[in-house]
């Protein structure tokens, strides 16, 4: 059977899970999220595949940028996905990777960018059922009005990652500190 390679990757304040499949990045996200068992068997149906704790290339080029994005040094990701989902998941996958760097949009704002302004609470789910966080920035999305809603690694995180790329209230140095 095929094998997914994960890694567990700890921050000051985040542990992720990452995974990669024929050298491209399925996984990178948080390990204790409530979905967790959830995005797993997602992964492994839909690959055909079994977890195996391994690192490869593609793992530690993974960790290599997202320290980078972390420490304010990367706005990019230059990482090949593989996403594994439906196909209105993936479409809203696509959208999320189109949100620039620093910006954000509302659940609404991104579902009238795929042309389905009535799928609001379809769109929230996909955005729920990421497994490649912050390369696939989920983060960026709040509610209508202004506020931040649910993250899988907690609103904390979500506002750290906001405040990293400019959009947050408090000063960089302080979300720093978080990871």
């Amino acid at each position: 059977m095929n094998k997914v390679h994960i890694q567990f990757y700890k921050t000051k304040h985040s542990e992720f899970i990452l995974g990669s499949f024929d050298n491209k990045l399925c996984m990178l996200d948080y390990r204790y999220r409530t979905m967790r068992n959830a995005i797993d068997n997602r992964i492994k149906a839909g690959l055909g595949v079994d977890f195996e704790e391994q690192d490869d290339e593609t793992l530690q080029s993974t960790r290599i940028q997202l320290d980078e994005y972390l420490l304010g040094k990367r706005k990019i990701f230059e990482i090949p996905l593989l996403t594994v989902g439906t196909s209105f998941q993936k479409q809203v996958w696509d959208a999320l990777v189109k949100v620039p760097y620093g910006k954000t949009l509302s659940y609404l704002e991104l579902a009238k960018n795929i042309d389905n302004e009535r799928a609001v609470r379809a769109v929230a789910a996909a955005n729920g059922a990421n497994a490649i966080s912050i390369i696939i920035p989920c983060h960026r999305i709040i509610g209508s009005n202004g506020e931040l809603t649910g993250y899988a690694g907690g609103l904390g995180v979500k506002k750290a990652l906001l405040n990293i790329e400019g959009t947050g209230n408090s000063a960089l140095t302080e979300t720093m500190n978080m990871f």
